[in-house]
């Protein structure tokens, strides 16, 4: 709401003791400052939402009055979908930059294109005429660093050359990565998830969705997913595409000046907590506008919208449920133990993000599947073999006859080769992910924590494709697997340990499943898809609730209720209230008598976010609530201009103020800013129903009465605190207020 503070004018008292009170108006805008918000704090959901209601309300009112004001109606209720427009284009133009500079500084570890430096390996060989079918990742315009450096790349020299470009290249990209983020933006770093979903619930975080964080976070993730650690881009281009909706969003006046509305785009660009119906349609129109975008781009070189596009040709069988189950366990499992270690493991300095980074490209080199980028790695896990294939994976003992069919053959040495290397990689990838996710550069968990679970699935998959292929006269296997036939596919088998343990790690269910059809095109596989996630999260919640980003959001002590999270307590609101009986007295306004000096002393002697307001001190009615920010910019204000105000100027909070003898300082009127309808509780309402009030209206901060009368004050962090305590966690850990 558009409030407006008024004085008592010093001519008042110019009439004798009981002069005629003339109220003047020195302000014909809201006072600079009044109606925002302090970082750290807690936005007024019910204010902010009312605000846009009166706004909305005057702009139709005024609609009617002329054209121009019709033309600016037409333009407001535009806006939104302009802006839906602008940050699509801008968040799919980043999002395909980042995926082609990504491909280019992972490739550029191994070598360079003399054709042009500026292309990838696989850009750079598509023009050659002197490649062949088997070895199509080999042409003379691209040549190893040690080709460059020593003329040979084979032998010894070459390999230890290549080993040890590399690391150095692996050090240089995480060394500036790390550095750009403490030096220039700190909010960079981390997958911003965990920050996103508590800014979505009204939490301020100033600078976090700034200009500098994006310019930043975009370069160093480029950098920090070059360098090999065992990180996605997923998670932080979330943060990206915010920090573009939160850019973009202070281009138009309504969104500029209402936390509440600019939460509505964050929400469709990036994680969904707070999202009202119509900004649904709004999302889907922004996916449009990114889709369209990155089509354009094409940064895959596939010219498809999916990341790992799978085409299987074999259909499921019913039996499969089990192994597929199986990889739900598993994902359940590494889920809740990845969770607990990384909580464990954070990394702040720059020597260990060097120091991991050294690690990682030492021990991933010698490997070709964690040589390779988290997204080559799935691809080559999703692949479904064909008889041109040339992959290590694919390496069957070809059938006697030269049919174009592709049955189930024996694995041959390649096979086996590869099953021991992925073994290898399996065991890497869980533990260097643990040590690498929440470190001080951009770094997502979709990918490392699909690549987990597609090694362990295809691992499982062609186990399960020689039993069937060597036991198929079996019961399991007879009744629709004959020989010869095409009955597993590994690839499959990948896709489903992928979303298991992705599942595990976040706990998304519904959104994971289309997750998985977006990334791969899966559509026919959803109900192993389902029964995998369903079974990976039921195993998960066992050992705890907490997905990683909660997790994460507890670690750093974030006001987030989580709307997942249950409350059986029987506590009533006048246990958790403040004060509590060893406590002083509640801090309250008086609606009338109190001085501007007796208000700043409280003001100054305290650090709450606001007052209540009684009608005295003895009754303790409540009248209603006043944030400290806007008391204390509308008490500077009137000292600054109006005229005579002086600390023992008398501070009302009524419609009218009482005739003031002439002798005396100016009267300052404050009901202006005095929120009338502050929500209130009842001593007695169990705190069952209080947290679900908090978590539904978003509230900050709720009075308790008794009759009417005042008793005390619930804040959100008073509910973290009791919610900790009820779940035997350190209530001291919720750290902002």
């Amino acid at each position: 709401m558009l409030r407006r503070i008024t004085f008592v004018s010093h001519d008042a008292y110019t009439n004798g003791k009981t002069g005629n009170t003339k109220l003047m108006d020195l302000l014909d805008e809201p006072v600079p400052g009044v109606g925002t918000y302090e970082d750290f704090n807690t936005i007024d959901w019910v204010r902010e939402k009312s605000k846009d209601r009166d706004r909305h309300r005057e702009i139709t009112s005024k609609s009617k009055l002329s054209t121009p004001a019709l033309l600016e109606s037409i333009s407001d209720a535009f806006s939104g979908w302009l802006l839906m427009l602008l940050i699509g284009l801008w968040s799919g133009a980043l999002a395909g930059g980042i995926d082609i500079l990504a491909h280019w500084l992972t490739d550029l570890k191994e070598g360079l294109c003399l054709s042009g430096f500026w292309y990838d390996h696989e850009h750079c060989c598509w023009g050659s005429n002197e490649t062949t079918f088997q070895e199509r990742d080999k042409c003379p315009e691209w040549q190893s660093w040690a080709e460059l450096l020593g003329g040979s790349s084979v032998g010894a020299s070459a390999y230890i050359v290549d080993y040890l470009m590399f690391i150095i290249w692996a050090l240089l990209f995480a060394f500036l990565a790390v550095i750009l983020v403490r030096a220039f933006a700190p909010y960079a770093c981390g997958s911003g998830i965990p920050e996103i979903k508590t800014i979505l619930s009204g939490f301020i975080i100033r600078g976090y969705l700034g200009k500098w964080t994006l310019i930043i976070k975009t370069v160093t993730l480029v950098l920090a997913v070059s360098s090999g650690l065992s990180l996605g881009k997923e998670g932080p281009l979330v943060h990206v595409a915010c920090c573009c909706a939160n850019i973009l969003c202070h281009l138009f006046t309504k969104y500029r000046k209402n936390e509440a509305k600019r939460r509505e785009k964050y929400a469709a660009a990036g994680v969904s907590y707070y999202f009202p119906l119509k900004t649904l349609w709004r999302s889907f129109f922004a996916a449009l506008v990114a889709a369209f975008t990155l089509r354009s781009i094409n940064p895959f070189g596939n010219s498809r919208l999916v990341l790992f596009y799978v085409e299987f040709h074999t259909p499921w069988h019913m039996v499969e449920l089990v192994p597929f189950v199986l990889l739900g366990i598993f994902g359940g499992l590494w889920g809740a133990i990845f969770i607990r270690a990384n909580i464990a493991c954070t990394y702040f300095s720059v020597l260990e993000v060097l120091v991991v980074t050294g690690a990682t490209a030492l021990l991933s080199f010698p490997n070709s599947y964690t040589r390779m980028s988290g997204s080559e790695l799935i691809s080559e896990l999703f692949n479904d073999c064909s008889l041109l294939d040339s992959s290590q994976l694919c390496g069957y003992i070809s059938s006697p006859d030269n049919s174009n069919t592709i049955p189930d053959r024996p694995a041959g040495p390649d096979v086996y080769t590869a099953l021991w290397q992925l073994a290898l990689a399996l065991v890497f990838k869980m533990l260097i992910t643990v040590v690498t996710f929440g470190m001080k550069v951009p770094s997502g968990l979709f990918i490392p924590s699909m690549a987990v679970g597609a090694i362990a699935g295809r691992l499982l998959g062609v186990g399960m494709e020689q039993l069937a292929l060597n036991h198929h006269d079996s019961a399991i296997f007879k009744s629709w697997c004959s020989p010869g036939a095409d009955c597993i596919t590994p690839g499959l088998y990948a896709m489903v340990g992928a979303a298991a343990c992705l599942g595990g790690v976040t706990r998304m269910t519904i959104s994971l499943v289309v997750i998985m059809f977006e990334l791969t095109g899966g559509l026919e596989y959803i109900v192993p898809l389902m029964a995998a996630t369903m079974t990976s999260k039921w195993v998960a919640d066992a050992f705890g609730r907490e997905g990683i980003y909660e997790a994460h959001i507890r670690l750093n002590g974030y006001p987030f209720l989580e709307p997942k999270e249950e409350y059986g307590s029987k506590a009533l609101a006048q246990d958790v209230m403040r004060p509590r009986r060893s406590d002083p007295p509640l801090a309250v306004l008086t609606q009338e008598g109190m001085s501007v000096g007796e208000v700043e002393a409280m003001v100054a002697d305290t650090d709450y976010s606001g007052f209540p307001v009684v009608v005295c001190q003895e009754s303790q009615r409540l009248v209603g609530f006043i944030l400290r920010r806007d008391l204390v910019i509308s008490l500077e204000n009137a000292r600054q201009r109006q005229e005579g105000v002086v600390s023992a100027s008398l501070v009302f909070f009524t419609d009218h103020v009482p005739a003031q003898p002439t002798s005396g300082p100016p009267a300052v009127k404050l009901r202006g800013i005095l929120d009338l309808s502050p929500f209130t509780v009842t001593d007695h309402t169990p705190m069952e129903i209080t947290v679900d009030i908090f978590r539904k209206l978003g509230l900050r901060q709720s009075l308790v009465t008794h009759n009417g009368r005042l008793l005390g004050i619930i804040t959100k962090k008073d509910v973290l605190k009791h919610m900790a305590q009820m779940a035997n966690r350190d209530p001291d850990s919720i750290l902002f207020n």
